[in-house]
This record gives structure tokens, sequence and C-alpha cells, in this order.
């Protein structure tokens, strides 16, 4: 009986998160809630049911912290990309439009969990660009780095969709997706701009590229007649 007890305490044990993992998990949804500079060591510490000591045993620094919450969002987000881009693979118009349409989604959901990549206030990333000092490359250059990668992506998207400017079609699509989730603070559950986001979109791909051409299609030689 008492090695069954004991065979209960030890799964309990290991069912019980780190507390690294709680630590983590407890500041990324504080510092989206209320950002990074406002929260502070002791407030992650208590509401992760831990202490300094153990923090610090967990991450050497704040700024270390803040850094994987960065990453962790950075890898969310890539993973929903991703996803969202391959059931519409050789299509790349249609590729931008699910990802429009799929912001929407998105913030809908995440509104109602904190899981995952959050968007429901914003892009947590651009959130932080507002708070990191510009002194602190380490952590300036995770939004930076990410920020371009998204603006790369859609300019190669604008580009196999036949865009006479890919570079500016992305660019524009990237202030539609940007500016879209952040009208979400003042327009909540996509009652605001975001709501003509896949319109705008359209509207956009419609203006800027020539129907029927894609990168494939232009560098494929016309037959003789």
């Amino acid at each position: 009986m008492s090695k069954l007890k004991s065979e209960g305490v030890d799964k309990a044990a290991s069912d019980k998160p780190r507390v690294r993992d709680r630590i983590f998990d407890t500041a990324s949804e504080l510092f989206y809630r209320h950002g990074i500079r406002a929260v502070g060591v002791d407030a992650i510490a208590s509401e992760a049911g831990t202490n300094k000591m153990s923090f610090y045993r967990s991450f050497p620094s704040k700024d270390d912290l803040v850094a994987e919450y960065l990453c962790g969002q950075q890898r969310e987000y890539w993973q929903w990309w991703d996803e969202v881009v391959a059931p519409h693979q050789g299509d790349p118009r249609r590729q931008i439009e699910a990802l429009i349409e799929s912001t929407i989604d998105l913030a809908r959901l995440k509104a109602k969990t904190a899981e995952g990549c959050r968007t429901a206030r914003g892009c947590a990333l651009g959130n932080a660009a507002v708070e990191i000092p510009e002194d602190n490359e380490r952590l300036g250059d995770i939004v930076h780095n990410y920020k371009s990668e998204i603006r790369r992506r859609l300019r190669a998207l604008a580009a196999e969709a036949g865009a006479r400017d890919a570079d500016a079609l992305g660019d524009a699509l990237m202030l539609l997706l940007e500016g879209g989730l952040y009208t979400r603070l003042t327009f909540p559950d996509n009652t605001g701009p975001i709501a003509a986001i896949t319109q705008a979109a359209g509207w956009l791909l419609d203006a800027c590229t020539t129907p029927g051409c894609t990168a494939g299609s232009a560098k494929r030689p016309r037959g003789r007649a």
C-alpha cells in the first residue's frame, strides 16, 4: 500500500509544472497584459508562487526572461504563418488572402485565451519595441529581426503574385496586418477597422498585380505564333 502511495506522490510531483516553466508562463502573461517594464521580478515570482532566489536560479536576469518570451512569441507566430499558407502552396495570392483572413480569426481566438501567439492587445513584439530602451541592442535586435522577416516574407509573396512593385505591395500589406491588430485595442471583438482588412487587401492586390500573372508565369517564354 505504501508503495502505491509513494508512486502516486511521485506521479503528482512529475505532473506539476517545473518552477522555471511556472515563472516563464506567468511572466509571459504579465508582460503581455501589463508591459515588460511595468512587471518586476518580485511580481513575477509572487504570481508564480515562488521567490526571487528561484527566479534567478532559472533566469540569470530579467532581460534573459524577456528575450526568451519574445523568441517564444516569434516561434508561435511562424508556426501559425506556416500552417496558414501551407494549404495554398503555389498560389501566392491565395496565401496572402489566407494570412489576412486568418489574422481576424487569430485575433478573435486570442481574445479568449492567453495561450500561443498573443494578438488580443496587439503584437507582443511590437508592444515590447515601445518599451525597450534604444541602448538595449539584444532585445531590440530580436524585435527588429522579427519584423524584418515579416516584411521580407510579404514582399516575396507579392513578387510571386506578380506585383508590379512587389516591395511596395508587401509593405502595404504589412501596414494592414500590423495596424489591423492594434485597432483592436480601441475597437474590441473585431468591430473596428480590422473588419475591413480582407476587402482592403483585395483592393491592393487587384490594383498592384496583373491578373493571371505570377512570378512563375512571367518567366515562361511565349510560344511562337
